[in-house]
């Protein structure tokens, strides 16, 4: 009997199909990448990029969290981790705000940085924004490779669609995210969270500082970035 409520069988063909044609853009850009049906898949990718031994840090993202990750380098026991993210039960911060600057500072100096990015084109750029700035400026510079785990429900068409999801859709919720879930009442003041939509402000705490664009990777950098792209809906 035919479902015809389920439409996943029609999304994984469609996401599948959108993200072989983006592999082989990163590909032309020299970005390593690699096409993972499920994120079962994509975490055996990603554990095997990562050596014992290895210095991992990791930059805040749902994906990162969905995949599990961070959660099997633990039990593996055989990497040293820089998480400035840790939290209690409660969704508090483990470390105070000097301490997480200490560790996001110490994360340029890991072997391995694990992360997402907020959007992905056809063409193969990575667009990304940051309140911060740790995430987006370890993605280009410092740890000496980078994997970046991201859903193929973040591919667009290009950049000026990439920042419009960015800042209508992903910013709001991403604020409201850290307001629910992390004690974090800020979020609950910001003008694109009051309005559902970005109206490009000048609130203080405003989580949208930081744009960064990677079009490719240099001589220099080669191996350095790795996009394992995952054929379902990750992240926000």
């Amino acid at each position: 009997m035919i479902e015809e409520k389920d439409l996943s069988q029609e999304k994984k063909r469609y996401y599948e199909a959108r993200a072989k044609s983006v592999i082989k853009a990163l590909l032309k850009r020299k970005i390593n990448s690699q096409y993972t049906a499920n994120s079962a898949e994509a975490l055996t990718a990603m554990m095997e990029m990562i050596r014992p031994g290895a210095t991992v840090a990791r930059g805040d993202s749902v994906s990162v969290d969905q995949v599990g990750v961070m959660e099997e380098i633990t039990k593996r026991a055989q990497n040293k981790i820089i998480n400035p993210l840790v939290r209690d039960a409660d969704g508090n911060f483990a470390f105070n705000s000097r301490e997480r600057h200490r560790l996001e500072r110490e994360a340029f100096f890991a072997d391995v940085f694990i992360s997402s990015t907020n959007a992905i084109t056809l063409d193969g750029k990575l667009v990304s924004v940051d309140g911060h700035g740790n995430r987006v400026s370890a993605m280009i510079c410092g740890p000496n490779k980078v994997i970046i785990v991201v859903g193929a429900n973040k591919i667009v068409k290009d950049v000026d669609e990439a920042l419009a999801r960015i800042h209508n859709v992903a910013t709001p919720i991403n604020a409201i995210r850290h307001s629910l879930k992390h004690n974090m009442p800020e979020g609950q003041d910001l003008p694109c969270v009051k309005a559902g939509y970005c109206i490009d402000c000048n609130h203080p705490a405003k989580p949208c500082q930081y744009t960064v664009i990677i079009e490719g990777s240099g001589i220099m950098d080669k191996g350095r970035l790795n996009v394992v792209l995952v054929g379902e809906e990750l992240g926000i």
